[in-house]
């Protein structure tokens, strides 16, 4: 009987191993992998990969879960393309990936939805991290209700497209959670600054700018409905437009989610048309509490449910 059991333990034995230790992948001239791409398609579970600065005309699809992809010190990382699937510079088909200090810039395509990062895989984190004339920012795929997306200090410029497809500078499907903090959209060329079908939306301490001689849409688009947090952030429309209803437009697409919750608070709103628009227009039937904002030029502060304090 006793040998018997040994014998299980050593069969049983490669089982049960520990895991291989995680890995720091560098990229760069003169390191193990040249291109992010490389880099990608060799990275583990809770790998690190640290990429030196410069241009990387190159596209990767990211497939292990947990990774962190960060820019080493020293100067800029960009990640210019082409694209890879027809889809993104960086296609995220993992969850937990981190995404830290790099630049996207120039994803296009023909069909005129390519991004910068097309988040495909669940949870995703970028922070410090710049996004520049893409058409999509941040694409997300569709039906991930437990997923949740979290932009930190990074840059949002001239990005947006009409082509076939409206892009955006941020295009967030239905997600649990979109976070946005301390994060600066400017210059977007068409269609919106941030819209997000996800179940709830926050942005906060942050910039949306209108610029002369683009045409966005509106600054927040919340289409499907979902609770909205928008506070503390910095918004202007015009004086060029693409659409010169709203800046904050609420459900304009029919509500599909659970909305019990609405609140823009301390946010400071400038309209710089010279026709007057709505700051915020609720579509939905759920009251939006408006408090403590500030607002200058022709502006109507609420049209639809909801008070203004």
């Amino acid at each position: 009987m006793r040998h018997a059991l040994l014998a299980a333990l050593l069969l049983a034995a490669p089982l049960l191993a520990p895991p291989a230790w995680s890995e720091t992948l560098r990229v760069g001239p003169g390191e193990r992998f040249a291109t992010p791409g490389a880099a990608a398609r060799a990275a583990k579970a809770g790998d690190r990969v640290v990429i030196a600065p410069g241009v990387y005309r190159n596209c990767a699809v990211w497939t292990a879960p947990d990774v962190t992809i960060e820019a080493a010190p020293g100067g800029e990382v960009v990640i210019t393309g082409p694209i890879c699937a027809q889809k993104a510079l960086f296609v995220i088909a993992a969850p937990r990936v981190t995404v830290i200090g790099l630049t996207f810039r120039g994803a296009a395509f023909e069909g005129g939805n390519a991004a910068g990062i097309r988040a495909e895989g669940g949870d995703l984190t970028i922070r410090r991290s710049r996004f520049e004339d893409n058409q999509n920012g941040i694409l997300t795929a569709v039906n991930m209700r437990t997923a949740r997306l979290r932009i930190e200090d990074s840059v949002f410029v001239g990005n947006g497209a009409l082509i076939h497809l409206c892009a955006h500078a941020v295009y967030a499907n239905d997600w649990a959670l979109v976070s946005i903090l301390r994060t600066r959209f400017e210059a977007t060329r068409i269609c919106h600054h941030v819209k997000s079908r996800a179940l709830a939306t926050e942005i906060v301490d942050s910039e949306i700018l209108d610029t002369p001689g683009n045409r966005a849409s509106y600054l927040v688009d919340i289409p499907n409905g979902g609770n909205l947090l928008l506070r503390n952030t910095t918004l202007r429309k015009g004086p060029d437009h693409g659409n010169p209803t709203a800046a904050v437009m609420l459900g304009a697409e029919g509500v599909r989610h659970p909305t019990t919750s609405l609140r823009v608070i301390g946010n400071r709103f400038e309209n710089l048309m010279p026709r007057g628009t709505n700051f915020v227009e609720n579509r939905t039937t759920t009251p939006v509490l408006l408090e403590g904002n500030t607002i200058h030029g022709p502006v109507t502060v609420l049209a639809g449910p909801g008070e203004v304090r």
